[in-house]
């Protein structure tokens, strides 16, 4: 592939970079043809934090696309990557395995007939085809799987590479491009949002306490939030959990997600899949609450409570508070 690979930069509403972006940058770089690798942002510009990052990385050029409605959406997000695609001839576009990122590979995908790869965990060149690797049915099996199409989308999970420098950074130049958004993009419009407030809670992959909510939690992480905090805990899920939206997919702990250790395991609602498991098996002390007695998780518990978590849970808060006065 001597074409130039475009990676959707992710960034929040301040104009801060999330972790993504330097990370996929990092997997393109080996990747690009002659042209490098190519940024697209869509929104108002990166400021002189975000582009610092991008340059220390190896990007060589930043596409800024402004479209003429909210790009929070993810329809308009594909039509700005797609002027962006028209505009560079980019082969290869790696996009953040979030909720929103598969959105936006699925419209490019129904829009420009790309080929689409989700929750890969690296893609490499073979023959000038990319290939991307991803695990499947509970992590059982890895697969191999090749675009033969252009473009390729491929959307990368987390942590998947290390994000790593080059050893000669160059400003990347700056392409502005102003959009006017399809009717069709337009149909969906966001009403609201609620930007959840910053966390002071510990890093998940090395927290000493982790609290995980499951599918039993029908999407209210109220309980679980609430005794993390007062544990200091981290807040995990399980991949149900995730693929609901329910929690961010970096909250996600199992065989195709986050390995944990901590000292102290409390799974609510949690079956206990053997996907799961495998990414929380070796904690010290692992506490099940779940209201199926014959729950897989009882199975591996040091402590198991048959219970309707909304109901547990809060008792023992209420009696933990008290007992740290």
């Amino acid at each position: 592939m001597t074409s130039p690979v475009l990676v959707l930069l992710d960034h929040a509403a301040d104009g801060a970079l999330r972790p993504s972006a330097a990370e996929l940058v990092t997997l393109a770089r080996p990747l690009a043809g002659d042209g490098g690798v190519l940024g697209a942002w869509v929104g108002d510009g990166p400021g002189p934090d975000a582009l610092a990052v991008l340059a220390a990385h190896g990007v060589a050029a930043v596409h800024v696309v402004r479209p003429d409605a909210d790009p929070a959406l993810s329809a308009v997000t594909a039509e700005a990557v797609t002027a962006v695609l028209a505009a560079t001839g980019a082969g290869l576009v790696l996009i953040p395995s979030t909720f929103e990122g598969k959105e936006v590979a699925a419209h490019l995908a129904a829009s420009t007939g790309a080929g689409v790869v989700t929750d890969a965990d690296g893609v490499q060149l073979e023959d000038g085809v990319p290939v991307a690797s991803k695990t499947v049915l509970a992590g059982t099996w890895t697969t191999r799987c090749s675009v033969v199409g252009a473009p390729a989308v491929v959307t990368v999970k987390a942590n998947a590479v290390p994000a790593e420098p080059v050893a000669a950074p160059r400003e990347p130049v700056v392409v502005e491009h102003e959009l006017t958004v399809s009717p069709a993009a337009r149909r969906v419009e966001l009403v609201e949002r609620t930007e959840r407030a910053p966390s002071d809670r510990p890093d998940l992959s090395g927290a000493q306490v982790v609290v995980v909510g499951g599918r039993g939690t029908e999407g209210d992480f109220g309980p679980i939030e609430e005794l993390a905090d007062l544990l200091g805990a981290a807040v995990g899920a399980t991949q149900a959990a995730t693929d609901e939206g329910w929690i961010a997919k970096e909250a996600q702990i199992g065989q195709t997600g986050v390995t944990v250790t901590p000292r102290l395991y409390i799974g609510a609602g949690v079956s206990g899949a053997v996907h799961h498991r495998g990414g929380m098996q070796a904690a010290g002390t692992i506490v099940a609450v779940n209201s199926d007695p014959d729950a897989p998780i009882f199975e591996i518990a040091d402590f198991g409570v048959v219970g309707d978590l909304f109901t547990v849970l809060p008792q023992a808060t209420a009696e933990l508070r008290r007992l740290l006065g």
